[in-house]
């Protein structure tokens, strides 16, 4: 190999890294501007819904006197 094939030869190589160096940096500034989107996808998706608050008076009657409410799942009797 002679001085100008390798010169030719490193010049064809510096053009194939600048050219994947700048595809890269296309790729890392179309990356960001998606994870910027897809932030304020979901800020605009969970402000959407409101906060709403139910208030609820119950009153019970009670045979014996004792309260047995249960607020979840009973497994077995319910005491009453």
């Amino acid at each position: 190999m002679n001085t100008d094939d390798k010169n030719v030869f490193l010049e064809l190589m510096v053009a194939f890294q600048e050219r994947t160096i700048r595809r890269l940096w296309i790729l890392a500034i179309l990356l960001i501007i998606l994870l910027v989107g897809t932030n304020i996808g979901w800020i605009v998706y969970e402000s959407q819904y409101q906060d709403v608050t139910v208030t609820q008076e119950v009153e019970q009657d009670a045979d014996n006197g004792s309260n047995s409410f249960v607020g979840g799942d009973v497994y077995g009797e319910a005491e009453g």
